[in-house]
């Protein structure tokens, strides 16, 4: 973590990323659970995509979740914020804690989503737009639902499309394509 105001703060962030990257190469293990909000961020979805594809194993969750680290199943760190805008982290030693941790993850783990599903490559408003097709929505209602025009929410569709790799065939509903993907990333 970094002090508020810390000049060296991206100089820092590029050292640790190397060091991270470093340790993955030689072997380290790692397994992460991501908020869904993640991904939306261009710079943070890269960062995840380059560790991931260097052995950082990802997984999604929608859920608001705590940012914890368990190193080596002996010491944990449990991030804080003990006065606004500071931040901390608390260390736990304490086996039956880390335990607890550790259990609370794998069952978090075991319901995520794999990060490099398609759905993940929506953004934001194509989910909002996508989630709502998937309720049985026409896209004039969408429209009115996000306070869009109905133009707009055809070129969201459009763009689902795309980024899901669904083609216009004679024999497929994209649409309804779409939907199922939709479902097969968000329900577990």
């Amino acid at each position: 973590m970094h002090p508020v105001g810390s000049t060296e703060k991206a100089r820092d962030e590029q050292k640790s990323r190397r060091r991270v990257l470093d340790a993955l190469r030689d072997g380290l293990a790692m397994r992460t659970i991501i908020h869904a909000s993640m991904l939306d961020d261009p710079a943070k979805a890269a960062r995840i995509r380059e560790l991931h594809a260097a052995g950082d194993l990802h997984r999604v969750v929608d859920e608001p979740i705590q940012q914890l680290l368990v190193f080596d199943r002996t010491v944990a760190f449990l991030r804080v914020t003990p006065v606004a805008y500071a931040p901390g982290a608390l260390v736990i030693r304490q086996q039956s804690l880390i335990t607890t941790f550790i259990d609370l993850f794998e069952q978090t783990w075991a319901r995520a989503r794999e990060v490099t599903e398609p759905i993940h490559r929506l953004s934001a408003r194509e989910r909002e737009v996508l989630a709502l097709i998937a309720e049985g929505r026409s896209n004039l209602a969408v429209a009115r639902a996000l306070s869009i025009t109905e133009a707009a929410v055809g070129k969201h569709v459009a763009s689902v499309f795309g980024k899901l790799e669904l083609p216009a065939t004679a024999d497929d509903n994209r649409r309804v394509l779409a939907v199922l993907a939709y479902l097969r990333g968000t329900v577990r």
